[in-house]
């Protein structure tokens, strides 16, 4: 599902340029961590607490590392990355440093307007993915943020009438949301946007309360089948491969043997310029750190919070 500004013929240039970085053992998807901070208030993440001092070793650019990679996918994250008032600076020079990509921004939307995300469209990001796990007040406990889910409602047709054409939920699967599952998809039908499933653990700090075990977890294998069963009826909303959502059972079951994949073709940059690394993408990492990194060399802070099979 990709936005209109790109052609049909975008489409042979992203594959071509997927198996260029292959061949030549390179990231395919950098993830630029702008910030730690955040204004949220989740049990499961600890990048809340993070100092508002902080904000003083965030790099005001991350084109260098860009330009270097010049990876296929790039994602702004953080903390929220919509605290960075310069936001649609860095999101520019990232657009400009690389010739052929696309742009995400992971938002958990209590800070999103029409406005914002009109400029940050302009500035050159291409899919905005707003964290919901629920459509009731759960939403708004579980995030510290009054009225989070209403207004995240509200700001989606307002996003849509500005001709931004490519959003879509960042939905986890937890052990208490499970009745919410199905529900958000509709939702995001009746919106005209998509869902991107990913499930819970317990990696960013430990929490283990929203873990899938027991009763949950033949509860999920229903969930599973309905899924399934939507996106079989009609593509285009629920963003996540048929496979993906058939290994979820087994993943929370414990069956699934088969190493994780996810991080191989990854880069990470903290707002330090710091990376972590996985797989075959070590050696140009490697050569990014020796370079300097925007001044900072060493591991990043991982970011693991959602299991991506």
């Amino acid at each position: 599902m990709l936005s209109a500004r790109f052609k049909p013929w975008h489409v042979a240039l992203f594959l071509g340029k997927y198996a260029w970085l292959t061949a030549r053992r390179r990231p395919v998807l950098v993830h630029f961590e702008v910030t730690l901070r955040c204004n949220a208030g989740c049990s499961f993440c600890d990048y809340w607490k993070t100092d508002a001092s902080a904000r003083a070793s965030e790099l005001k650019s991350f084109a260098d590392a860009a330009r270097f990679f010049n990876p296929m996918l790039v994602t702004f994250t953080g903390g929220e990355p919509l605290l960075r008032r310069d936001l649609e600076s860095i999101v520019a020079e990232v657009d400009r440093a690389i010739a052929l990509k696309y742009v995400t921004l992971i938002t958990h939307g209590g800070m999103l307007t029409a406005d914002r995300a009109e400029s940050l469209w302009n500035a050159g990001v291409h899919q905005f993915n707003i964290s919901l796990d629920y459509l009731d007040e759960r939403h708004d406990l579980a995030r510290g943020i009054p009225g989070l889910g209403a207004k995240i409602m509200a700001a989606i047709p307002a996003m849509r009438a500005r001709g931004i054409d490519n959003i879509r939920f960042n939905t986890v699967i937890k052990n208490d949301n499970l009745d919410q599952i199905v529900p958000i998809v509709l939702r995001a039908r009746e919106l005209g946007v998509g869902v991107n499933f990913s499930v819970y653990t317990d990696a960013k700090n430990g929490n283990r309360d929203y873990l899938l075990s027991g009763e949950p977890e033949r509860e999920l294998a229903d969930v599973v089948r309905q899924l399934l069963d939507i996106k079989r009826r009609r593509r285009g909303v629920i963003t996540n491969s048929d496979y993906y959502l058939e290994q979820i059972p087994r993943y929370v079951g414990g069956e699934m043997r088969e190493p994780c994949r996810s991080g191989i073709r990854t880069i990470h940059i903290d707002p330090t310029g710091r990376h972590s690394t996985a797989g075959v993408t070590v050696t140009r990492a490697a050569r990014w750190e020796r370079r300097g990194g925007s001044g900072a060399v060493g591991p990043a802070r991982g970011t693991a919070g959602a299991q991506t099979l």
